[in-house]
């Protein structure tokens, strides 16, 4: 079975969504792992744009990447730009990828607006992670 670990700045927002649909798509392909390389707590908003899709991760945690250093991951994957400079080395063979999402938290207007933000990076994500799962899994 595969590990993978996706990275993000502060384990909120985009790493939870991909957390959530990489073990949704990888099923018992994989054990999914998530961390920031700062903790920012489970954005409210990315579970509610995920309980709309029919995920729930209300139960994640936002955790520091150093929890993980005795991992032997098969693939760490950075979500965003911030993550990927300040990524600490892994003593492993991991594969490394990158995608840098926008970051829904920092979305301005009305809360509708927000949460459009919310959506479109969910659908970017959601993508992303199915096409992973298929291409690596």
């Amino acid at each position: 079975m595969k590990k993978i670990l996706v990275l993000c700045t502060g384990n909120s927002c985009r790493s939870q969504l991909a957390e959530g649909y990489l073990r949704h798509f990888a099923g018992d392909k994989a054990v999914v792992y998530s961390a920031g390389v700062e903790t920012h707590g489970v954005n409210p908003k990315a579970v509610a744009v995920m309980a709309e899709d029919g995920i729930d991760i209300s139960g994640h945690t936002s955790n520091n990447v150093s929890e993980y250093r005795d991992i032997n991951f098969d693939y760490v994957i950075t979500v965003c730009d911030n993550a990927k400079e300040r990524c600490p080395v892994f003593p492993s063979s991991a594969i490394q990828f990158h995608e840098n999402f926008p970051d829904p938290a920092k979305a301005t207007g009305t809360p509708e607006q927000i949460m459009d933000a919310f959506r479109n990076v969910r659908e970017q994500i959601k993508t992303y992670s199915r096409q992973f799962v298929a291409n690596n899994l």
